[in-house]
């Protein structure tokens, strides 16, 4: 691997060609911070794409995309004269070492939970009124559901056991059924929202991201039906004119390639 000489060097490279780029070219002359916010999150998430795929060599790839935006928006925030390079990472070092007082300072830790526990109380210190300030209102519902039950956990509200997160997804799908039962549609979506939020519960207190989850589940479906797909048109047969039987035979075969 890269001595640090080396790895400096080379993000002293990459902001040289940015300060090239901002002066010479047309397309990067025009850009602001509004104009890449879209790009920054679609880059984002082929990184998340690839993380998924333990693709290595594209992680690479993919975090050098998500570091030309870091090093773009410091590009425009020092013609702003707001920020630069190195304001961004004195700030983010500083907050570290604030927030690791069992590292930096003389606080004592027994394992993660206390790190987590201790981060959130910090915050709170530094002037945020909630724990839930620092979830971003854009985030999407099943990531946002996570990111809300782990931060509020990280002050100490929380189920002790898995068990009786369980139990709680077990009446909220009681009460699911109910109000299906009644048909009204208002509350069956208000009680369909409440068993997703205490099914992402229940993933975090087994160990489950279940936003990666449910995208694995999303490529094994795929995968699958794109088998289904191919294996009809092998056998010159459209979905549209067979049977549920005789698409549930080829589907039970993609199983034995997609797990």
């Amino acid at each position: 691997m890269n001595s640090r000489k080396s790895q400096l060097e080379a993000i002293n490279r990459l902001l040289d060609i940015m300060d090239d780029l901002r002066e010479k070219c047309p397309w990067d002359q025009k850009q602001t911070l509004e104009s890449l916010r879209h790009l920054t999150i679609e880059e984002t998430y082929e990184l998340a794409d690839a993380i998924l795929e333990n693709d290595l060599q594209e992680i690479k790839k993919e975090l050098g995309d998500v570091l030309l935006h870091i090093v773009f928006y410091a590009k425009i925030g020092s013609e702003k004269q707001a920020f630069d390079m190195a304001d961004i990472a004195n700030s983010i070092s500083d907050k570290l070492i604030s927030r690791h007082p069992h590292i930096y300072g003389d606080v004592k830790v027994e394992n993660a939970e206390d790190v987590k526990r201790n981060w959130e109380q910090l915050k709170l210190k530094e002037g945020k009124k909630s724990v839930l300030e620092g979830v971003p209102k854009s985030l999407p519902a099943l990531i946002k559901a996570n990111r809300i039950q782990d931060k509020v956990a990280g002050v100490g509200f929380d189920w002790e056991k898995p068990e009786q997160v369980w139990e709680k997804v077990q009446e909220e799908l009681a009460e699911l059924n109910e109000e299906i039962k009644k048909g009204n549609k208002n509350n069956i979506e208000k009680e369909f929202g409440d068993v997703l939020f205490s099914m992402i519960n229940y993933a975090r207190f087994i160990g489950i991201n279940p936003e990666n989850a449910l995208e694995k589940t999303n490529k094994k479906f795929i995968n699958r039906f794109q088998f289904l797909e191919e294996t009809a048109s092998k056998e010159n047969k459209k979905l549209s004119e067979m049977s549920l039987a005789e698409m549930d035979i080829i589907w039970e075969k993609s199983k034995e390639f997609f797990r």
